[in-house]
């Protein structure tokens, strides 16, 4: 299985990949393989809106080495700019996705970040669904600014543990900038998967298959946890479909 060459689409400002299931796998498959520090950023509707408000975040994405399109909007503006189909790769999936191939080929994972009793039901889960899947490691940080010498040991633990990727449950946008500020001392990809740890966990009830599919997994989110995400989706989904339009009338 090769890897194919990076394409890149910009949705508003935020470059994003065109890419494959099989390809997005294969290249943290590769990374891995390699114990490459590499960023992997997974984008829906929020993340490119806030791409365009927060000059760090912006500056996240442009020096991710992939950046798949999670949520319906984005992938339906890569196929309106680019003429071809695209699918929603989302966190969640691709994290089953991996985890189904490195079982295979003998690779390893590290969770960092969610609640302690969360990461604890997600590693049951993902033994019971993936029996020989390695999980080398898994970590609830403290829910503050962590000194430089904690620091040091998450990265040096991270290392030691041999992880082949590292998958980084911190919510958008502080995951984001987490990976960026570990590119080069964390000796793996590191892949920011938002909600994926409290979904197979089982913490947190995802959207039906129906409503993944039709585009509708924000409104299920909104209805689940209204007081947290109303502003989320309700403000910046009308923001990026403000922009996109823009976008849309200065294209071609």
């Amino acid at each position: 299985m090769s890897v194919q060459p990076k394409k890149i689409i910009h949705v508003i400002d935020a470059p994003i990949d065109q890419v494959t299931w099989e390809d997005a796998v294969q290249r943290l498959s590769s990374w891995g393989e390699n114990h490459e520090s590499r960023v992997v950023c997974i984008c829906n509707a929020h993340s490119v809106v806030t791409a365009k408000q927060d000059p760090e975040f912006n500056q996240v994405l442009k020096h991710a080495d992939m950046s798949t399109p999670d949520g319906a909007p984005v992938a339906w503006m890569i196929k309106k700019v680019s003429g071809q189909p695209q699918d929603r790769i989302n966190g969640p999936d691709l994290m089953l996705k991996y985890c189904a191939h490195a079982e295979k080929i003998g690779q390893s994972i590290y969770l960092y970040g969610g609640k302690e009793s969360t990461l604890d039901i997600l590693v049951d889960v993902l033994q019971t669904k993936y029996p020989n899947l390695k999980i080398s490691g898994y970590l609830s940080p403290p829910f503050r600014e962590l000194t430089s010498e904690e620091k040091d040991k998450i990265v040096h633990d991270i290392n030691k543990s041999g992880a082949h990727t590292v998958w980084v449950g911190l919510g958008c946008p502080k995951q984001e900038k987490w990976m960026l500020e570990h590119k080069g001392k964390i000796n793996a990809p590191m892949i920011g998967v938002g909600a994926a740890f409290d979904y197979h966990a089982g913490t947190i009830k995802r959207a039906p298959k129906w409503m993944q599919n039709s585009g509708l997994e924000w409104f299920h989110r909104l209805c689940s946890e209204p007081k947290r995400l109303w502003k989320r989706y309700l403000v910046t989904n009308t923001l990026f479909v403000l922009y996109a339009f823009k976008q849309l009338l200065t294209f071609k």
